[in-house]
């Protein structure tokens, strides 16, 4: 099912108001031994990842079973038709992921999610939190989800073997949108692919445009778009549009048939060279055999020094799971900061306590550490953080009507459209 699909279902879930789509009330932590936990994680560092916390919670909690409810499909697209379907059902997964602020709220309006504040007062977890991170998980007062840690998606990573045949320098610190435009286009005049791009995936595409956006308008203008203050018409839209534009003649001419994950074990094998991605392709790029600093390298995208766009991977505990109590355990353990930490070594993000030392993690993941707690934090459009899903849906809709004609008249149309039908999250 296509993205515009999964977004229309999990529509559907908000906007369902009939007594099969409510959960129970009144839920007694009634011990069991099964649990079930509903996520994304396929990929080769994913799914290392996930076992680490699947084991620290084996470790604790020995006589639970626990059963693997991933669904494949980059960035939760087929995940969460799953969960919308099941949701409608009035079968839910005990846990599943999801992600803070736009998306967590659509979920606890309709009332699918229990409040877990709770676990916010054992360990220190609500002090150890950014307090951008917390509110995000914050919603009348009351928090709703356990981060297990957090991911930059304004990264762009690039094999050093490729620039240097190409003559072009390894990009720093103050990167520009221009010097990137003219870097790709030495890489296409010297044979070389210039752009990764795992489009089958859609939000791979969509990702690329929201970091080209966010290098133009910057974070006063990404705070407007949150709070619906945005001018849609404005000639930083267009520039954006057109940056996007020059951008994607310069992609895999295979992308289409490429996942993300695909995509970036083709920039670690030297067959492209340069990828923007959250920095779960840092993972993707390790677990492939490929080494920081001496065959890849990676940089804030151009235009996005200071910002940390952040995705939050979050998980909920149904209101009324069939195994409550171990629902719950599991929350817990993922807040742990011994959980956090083992967790991160294996997907490439960093902990989302600021509690956590970090000085057994790579170099990178110290600086992207550092640049969550002390950089500007902002939310992402495309992983439903920043708005509610309708507007990411109408988000979606106008990239890749964009794609398709290369009109900016078009994609202001599909998504005020959008933003008419719904408008976002304030």
């Amino acid at each position: 099912m296509s993205l515009r699909g999964h977004l229309a279902a999990l529509g559907v879930v908000v906007a369902c108001l009939s007594v099969a789509c409510a959960p129970g009330r009144g839920s007694t932590q009634v011990p069991t031994i099964n649990l079930e936990v509903v996520s994304w994680w396929t990929s080769g560092s994913e799914q290392r990842a996930l076992t680490v916390l699947f084991d620290a919670y084996r470790a604790a909690h020995p006589g639970v079973t626990v059963t693997n409810g991933a669904v494949a499909g980059g960035g939760g697209s087929n995940a969460q038709v799953v969960l919308a379907q099941r949701l409608l059902s009035g079968n839910p997964p005990d846990v599943w992921q999801t992600f803070p602020a736009g998306s967590l709220r659509a979920y606890v309006d309709q009332g699918q999610v229990a409040d877990v504040s709770e676990l916010y007062g054992q360990g220190g977890l609500a002090a150890a939190l950014p307090a951008v991170i917390r509110d995000g998980l914050t919603i009348d007062g009351k928090q709703y989800g356990v981060p297990t840690s957090a991911h930059r998606g304004n990264m762009l990573f690039y094999n050093i073997a490729l620039l240097a045949k190409a003559g072009v320098p390894a990009p720093g610190a103050g990167y520009s949108p221009p010097t990137f435009l003219a870097d790709l286009g030495k890489l296409d005049k010297a044979g070389v692919t210039p752009l990764c791009l795992g489009a089958k995936d859609p939000f791979t595409t969509t990702a690329l445009f929201e970091n080209t956006l966010l290098g133009v308008v910057g974070a006063d203008g990404w705070r407007r778009i949150g709070a619906d203050r945005f001018d849609w018409n404005s000639d930083s839209v267009s520039e954006a549009l057109r940056q996007f534009g020059q951008i994607l003649d310069y992609a895999d001419p295979q992308a289409a048939a490429l996942t993300w994950d695909a995509a970036t074990k083709k920039l670690a094998g030297g067959e492209c060279a340069f990828e923007t991605m959250n920095d779960s392709a840092f993972g993707e790029l390790v677990n492939a055999g490929a080494v920081d600093g001496q065959t890849f390298g990676e940089v804030p995208y151009p235009g996005t020094d200071g910002i940390y766009l952040a995705v939050v991977d979050t998980f909920v505990r149904a209101r009324q799971p069939g195994n409550a109590r171990n629902a719950s355990d599991f929350l817990a353990v993922l807040g742990a900061p011994d959980t956090q930490l083992a967790f991160s070594k294996a997907k490439g993000s960093v902990p989302i306590r600021t509690d956590v030392d970090v000085s057994s993690l790579t170099p990178y993941q110290r600086s992207a550490a550092a640049a969550l707690r002390n950089g500007t934090v902002l939310w992402s459009i495309v992983h439903g953080e920043a708005m509610r899903p309708q507007f990411q849906q109408g988000f979606y809709d106008a990239v890749g009507t964009y794609v398709r004609s290369r009109n900016a008249k078009a994609f202001r149309t599909t998504l005020t459209d959008a933003m008419g039908r719904q408008a976002p999250a304030k």
